[in-house]
């Protein structure tokens, strides 16, 4: 089975320094096929038939022996990723829309707090273990991005779409 492994906070702001080749190797070190990575934010695309409940916790301990540090790590299947860009905003710029994969399917979702702090110009949608943002000024002025962790109860990861286009793209090569 091809799968995507997004891993939570790589390579941002000098922590979870994590060099993409090493990445890889390492990934082949753990016996999976045809590792290949995608920018310096912790994404990688390879074959295992593995399930969850061994492969992300595997990826993250090796990762810990190796580099020191153990993010979380978020799977996906390539049918998941496809299906994450099935999105209400895909007519928008992929840069202008992120998806946030969350630990959970189904996770609590305090309104409230998202009424407060979602601008004007923003717009979200939550799927099915993923919560949509469209940010038009920018996911960097977005105080709901900044605090989306008070809005959904569980662990997530987020890539924008450029980036989850891309990794679909991948997953359709793997060797």
């Amino acid at each position: 089975m091809i799968r995507v492994a997004l891993l939570m906070g790589i390579n941002v702001g000098g922590a979870g320094k994590l060099p993409m080749a090493e990445f890889r190797e390492m990934l082949t070190g753990l016996g999976l096929e045809g590792a290949r990575t995608y920018i310096q934010s912790g994404n990688a695309v390879f074959r295992s038939d593995l399930p969850d409940a061994e492969l992300a916790p595997m990826i993250r301990d090796g990762i810990a022996a190796r580099f020191g540090f153990a993010p979380e790590v978020f799977l996906r299947s390539a049918d998941q990723m496809a299906l994450a860009l099935d999105t209400p905003f895909a007519d928008q710029p992929g840069n202008m829309v992120h998806g946030f994969f969350l630990a959970e399917a189904a996770p609590q979702v305090n309104h409230a707090v998202l009424d407060r702090w979602i601008s004007p110009t923003e717009r979200w949608h939550l799927g099915p273990g993923i919560f949509y943002l469209h940010h038009p000024e920018g996911i960097g002025r977005s105080k709901l991005a900044a605090r989306l962790d008070k809005v959904i109860a569980c662990g997530m990861t987020a890539r924008n779409l450029r980036t989850v286009a891309a990794l679909v793209e991948m997953t359709r090569t793997v060797s």
